[in-house]
């Protein structure tokens, strides 16, 4: 019988990478598996699509814009300001479905599928820990989405200011809003994975994005109407899902700088209900996301695979 192998003198014993090391591999991970899958490619040629549209569409309206300059000076009304912000307003709602649906499809069966076609139990077994992997899964998404719906908005100010003269008054606030609610959403769908089937959470998480466009818009009729009472169920609901209440207050920032009769004409418009929640909402944002990573990491714990 031939004796065991003496171990190398001077050699360290392989660690096992750390928490914060796993989650980078994971999400690079989970970036290769979307690129195997032509996923960037598939968003890139539609943004592309969107993207040519939004310029048709603003060239269009610009054009139509010098009509309407004679007859709206008079009243003291910036034609050109309320068409740019009508149509940046327009982008960031497009936008942030876009920027929804990639991250559905990036987390919407990360746990309970990939756990029922038997790819988590040889990751989980060691040393990997299970809010390792929620946090890693995570990561991959908001690395895709936030610089996504970022790029695009970004884009479609430049096509607006290119086509039409016009730019937002303030650029930082919208970009940031529209990046958190794009993170929160890829939160919420990837707890829903947990607990829900693929196709099951993906419902889910529609119906939530839907229900929170909605409560915006109540909260813009409540104000049309004198409403104290449809207001506050807007208001609730909006802060119950703080993606909507990010998108409002980057709306707002868009006109911050606005004034006069043109401001009123914006505020009449489909985007003109938007309201800025202060500072407040970035740090209630940031303890949501933080709740429904908490949540999501003890539901996966008691989860048998």
């Amino acid at each position: 019988m031939s004796a065991p192998a003496e171990p190398v003198r001077g050699s360290a014993p392989i660690e096992p990478p750390g928490e914060w090391d796993a989650a980078l591999l994971v999400a690079r991970f989970a970036l290769r598996e979307s690129l195997r899958r032509k996923v960037f490619l598939v968003i890139a040629l539609l943004t592309l699509a969107f993207l040519t549209l939004y310029g048709l569409a603003t060239w269009q309206a610009f054009d139509a814009e010098g009509d309407l300059d004679s007859t709206t000076s008079t009243a003291g009304v910036d034609a050109g300001v309320v068409v740019g912000a009508t149509l940046a307003g327009l982008a960031m709602f497009a936008i942030l479905f876009l920027g929804t649906i990639l991250a559905v499809f990036l987390t919407l069966g990360a746990v309970r599928g990939d756990a029922e076609r038997g790819l988590l139990q040889p990751l989980l077994v060691r040393p990997m820990r299970r809010r390792t992997l929620l946090l890693g899964r995570w990561l991959g998404a908001v690395a895709v989405c936030v610089p996504y719906v970022v790029a695009v908005t970004l884009a479609s100010f430049v096509l607006t200011d290119a086509l039409g003269g016009w730019w937002p008054d303030r650029t930082l606030a919208p970009l940031a809003g529209l990046g958190l609610g794009v993170a929160i959403i890829a939160a919420l769908a990837l707890a829903g994975s947990v607990v829900l089937a693929s196709t099951a959470n993906g419902i889910a998480v529609f119906m939530l994005f839907g229900a929170g466009l909605t409560a915006g818009l109540l909260g813009q009729i409540a104000e049309a109407i004198g409403s104290d009472t449809l207001g506050d169920v807007a208001k609730v609901t909006t802060w119950a899902l703080p993606f909507e209440a990010l998108y409002q207050a980057g709306l707002a920032e868009l006109t911050a700088d606005t004034v006069g009769f043109t401001k009123l004409a914006i505020s009449l418009g489909p985007f003109g209900g938007a309201q800025d929640a202060g500072p407040g909402l970035w740090l209630y944002s940031l303890a949501y996301l933080g709740a429904v990573g908490a949540l999501a990491a003890r539901a996966f714990a008691r989860r048998d695979l």
